[in-house]
């Protein structure tokens, strides 16, 4: 069963008329992880915020969005928002993004929570606490009550996949969550969204152009350039049989900067 189906999504600025997204077709299976890799510029996040109809107001779109077999560009605004977080979480790329800075994080918890379940504080401040001690942040109640400058990348990060284990959506979108933060923490919210996936049984758009995150994450990979699907299959058979000549010039750079990198380390040994 699908997820998520796209069809025919064409994105494009009404101030300058350009398109950015040329009629996008693909398909989201329950229970899968479906990366979308290419460059900067790409259209990779554009058609993450238009999925969940984030973008800019200038910026318009057609075509289709069925989510669950509804078709979320028939929806309205008010309807949209209840399928925001509860059913569609979104992991965005700078955490600090996702919170008011002038108010304390746990502020965001309480309201999105109590949006969706009708919690009272307590119980909210429990299962918030349950799941951030799950994804290894420890002193939750106080990091609740911390400013996000207060607070690493890394923490804000695994904190918004704190919130995703208590809103337990059908579907997590994480737009390029790797890409603000340092190697160990790289490493760390993977890990996370990994164990994510695997206790819920969500499915998940994965959005990077770090292949080797791709390849530890993903099932599925949609492969964009300029605004247009160039390529789009399983995993292994993209990666190791590719079709088109963008995606082996991907491939090629990433066992390029991989093979440097083992050279450098090892002249560091010696």
């Amino acid at each position: 069963m699908n997820m998520l189906e796209v069809k025919k999504l064409k994105v494009w600025d009404q101030k300058s008329h350009k398109v950015i997204i040329h009629n996008s077709s693909f398909q989201l299976q329950s229970g899968r992880c479906l990366a979308i890799v290419g460059e900067s510029g790409s259209g990779k996040s554009v058609t993450c915020r238009s999925i969940i109809r984030l973008n800019n107001p200038w910026i318009a779109q057609s075509g289709e969005i069925f989510f669950k077999g509804e078709n979320l560009n028939q929806l309205s605004e008010q309807e949209m928002r209840k399928k925001r977080g509860k059913q569609i979480s979104m992991i965005m790329q700078n955490g600090m993004n996702a919170f008011d800075p002038s108010r304390v994080v746990g502020v965001h918890f309480k309201e999105t929570l109590a949006e969706h379940f009708g919690w009272s504080k307590s119980e909210i401040e429990g299962n918030m606490k349950k799941a951030m001690e799950s994804v290894r942040l420890q002193n939750p109640i106080e990091m609740m009550n911390k400013y996000p400058y207060q607070l690493s990348g890394g923490m804000l990060q695994r904190m918004m996949i704190a919130l995703a284990l208590v809103l337990e959506p059908d579907l997590i979108i994480a737009d390029e969550p790797t890409t603000a933060l340092d190697t160990i923490s790289q490493f760390e919210v993977v890990e996370q969204l990994i164990h994510l996936r695997a206790r819920m049984g969500c499915c998940m758009l994965f959005v990077s152009h770090d292949l080797g995150v791709v390849k530890k994450i993903a099932d599925d990979v949609l492969v964009m350039k300029n605004g247009e699907i160039v390529e789009h299959g399983r995993m292994d058979a993209v990666f190791s049989d590719s079709q088109h000549a963008y995606t082996r010039h991907l491939v090629a750079t990433r066992l390029e900067l991989g093979h440097h990198f083992k050279k450098i380390m090892m002249q560091e040994e010696l």
